[in-house]
């Protein structure tokens, strides 16, 4: 029977596939970072100059740079903020009828189903919001309007189009929904099956052992679905620019045809035709959407490590 010999030194031999891998995983994660350095680099000097002309060199001539992409940045938030607030509630519930009630096969079906509603292109999902969407509900704006119109968000004149600030947060709202569905459903399925079983031990019903152990335990991996879909709806491009009929302003109204742009939205629109500095204007309002975007990661973040010894999405 042979042993083993320490090495030199007293240090574990390494082998070579080990170094391998262990300096593949560091260029990876060194790449990460230095194609976002290069990213905020080239959005900070080719903003540069929109920041320090003349504003009346800019389109609309506004007052200021910043009053020119006040609006734009209102939209974006106003939007995404309103396809999350119709998203979260109807993922989580599929989510959950998925992992805790829906049968084995049914809900196998239902996951593939939910994956692949994700892989639909964001022009699709245009397409039905101009054609099937923005038809089907004028009627509702209108009932809104007539019914509840004392309430700012309804106030009218109700749009002829249907294509309004709501319907394009509807369309953000469908597209958001399978990625916040699946990464719920996965932290749903990872709770300890002992704490599941200890609340149903002690008489609770199947509802309430979600409440007590399944949503608590997987608070932090929905708020990360939440943030990573509310970072999708924030950067949305085609699906929004198609839908919505923009304009520069600030308006809380849902069913107007008067309704305010996104940066996204207004970047696809406007830079086929920009020449000069407002093509270094349209960077820059990239460049604000770049740090709201970091700002919307970095809050959940530290939602996320607030929670993360009760949590199984860390």
């Amino acid at each position: 029977m042979t042993t083993a010999t320490k090495p030199k030194g007293g240090k574990p031999i390494t082998r070579l596939g080990d170094r391998i891998f262990s300096r593949s995983t560091f260029v990876a994660g060194a790449a990460i970072l230095a194609v976002l350095a290069a990213v905020a680099i080239f959005l900070v000097a080719q903003s540069l100059p929109a920041l320090l002309t003349d504003p009346a060199n800019l389109k609309g001539e506004p007052s200021s740079f910043w009053a020119y992409v006040g609006p734009l940045v209102f939209g974006t938030l106003w939007s995404a903020t309103i396809a999350l607030v119709l998203a979260l509630p109807v993922a989580i519930g599929i989510a959950l009828f998925i992992s805790h009630y829906a049968p084995r096969r049914l809900a196998s079906i239902l996951g593939y189903i939910i994956d692949l509603l994700a892989a639909v292109p964001s022009v699709v999902f245009g397409l039905w919001g101009i054609k099937v969407l923005a038809p089907a509900v004028q009627p509702l704006y209108t009932f809104l309007v007539d019914h509840f119109g004392w309430i700012p968000l309804f106030s009218g004149p109700v749009s002829g189009t249907g294509r309004t600030i709501l319907t394009a947060a509807i369309v953000l709202a469908v597209m958001i929904l399978p990625i916040i569905t699946a990464l719920s459903r996965e932290v749903f399925l990872q709770t300890p099956k002992l704490h599941e079983e200890a609340a149903l031990a002690l008489g609770a019903t199947r509802w309430e052992m979600i409440t007590m152990a399944v949503l608590p335990f997987g608070r932090s991996g929905v708020i990360s679905a939440a943030m990573l879909g509310l970072g999708r709806a924030l950067g949305e491009t085609m699906a929004v620019a198609m839908v919505l009929s923009p304009s520069t302003v600030v308006s809380f109204a849902l069913v107007t045809s008067v309704n305010p742009n996104t940066i996204a939205a207004n970047i696809a629109l406007n830079f086929p035709e920009a020449f000069g500095v407002n093509i270094n204007a349209l960077i820059a309002t990239g460049l604000v959407l770049f740090v709201i975007t970091f700002i919307v990661n970095f809050i959940a973040r530290w939602a996320v490590n607030r929670r993360k010894d009760f949590s199984g999405a860390n």
